[in-house]
């Protein structure tokens, strides 16, 4: 978690970039921290940041994602030119 260029927090997912690689009560501890940075950054504390962030990356839900190969139509399959 980054505010103003200060990193507030972290939390390492070397496995993937998806999976930590310590043990869960060091992983829970970490993320229940990022998560009160989040609230205190005014993120409503009715939602989870962190699996809201998870299933916007998911490229396969609901029709267009945004990845990092670019704007997807997943009906389609496909990379969508994207022009202004």
């Amino acid at each position: 978690m980054v505010n103003k260029g200060k990193v507030l927090g972290s939390l390492a997912l070397p496995l993937a970039g998806l999976m930590a690689d310590q043990d869960i009560h060091i992983v829970h501890d970490q993320l229940a921290s990022l998560h009160n940075i989040a609230y205190e950054l005014g993120v409503n504390a009715c939602y989870d940041p962190f699996m809201t962030l998870a299933f916007m990356s998911l490229p396969v839900i609901p029709a267009l994602k945004l990845t990092d190969k670019g704007l997807v139509d997943v009906n389609k399959f496909g990379v969508l030119e994207v022009s202004v």
